[in-house]
């Protein structure tokens, strides 16, 4: 699976949230300053290219939905983050983030019967 470029990645959140959506839509959701709506769909059609949004003919235009789930892309891209950044060791990541104080005990201890659940 391909990574995303954050602008990608944007749209895409949109679309998992929204399901399905116009060029329109999607701008709807964005904060201003909205991007242009020919930056928009240019996006959409990489996105298209790239297999992660199909579409159906609605009129003259089109209504784009995913293809690839949210939960398979976040798979990928912690898998891609840990291979990259930890030498592929979840550990070293928790370390990481715990002497970074970005994790509290709280968080560790949620993590942990996570991890329990699973065994």
């Amino acid at each position: 699976m391909k990574q995303l470029t954050k602008a990608e990645e944007d749209i895409m959140q949109i679309l998992w949230e929204l399901k399905k959506a116009n060029v329109k839509a999607i701008i709807e959701q964005f904060s201003e300053p909205k991007p242009a709506y020919n930056t928009v769909s240019t996006i959409v059609r990489i996105l298209e290219n790239k297999g992660f949004v199909g579409y159906e003919k609605e009129g003259k235009g089109h209504i784009y939905f995913p293809l690839v789930a949210k939960q398979d892309y976040s798979n990928q891209s912690i898998n891609k983050l840990v291979d990259n950044y930890f030498q592929g060791s979840f550990k070293s990541m928790v370390s990481f983030f715990v002497k970074k104080n970005d994790m509290n005990i709280k968080d560790l201890e949620s993590v942990l019967k996570e991890i329990n659940k699973k065994q």
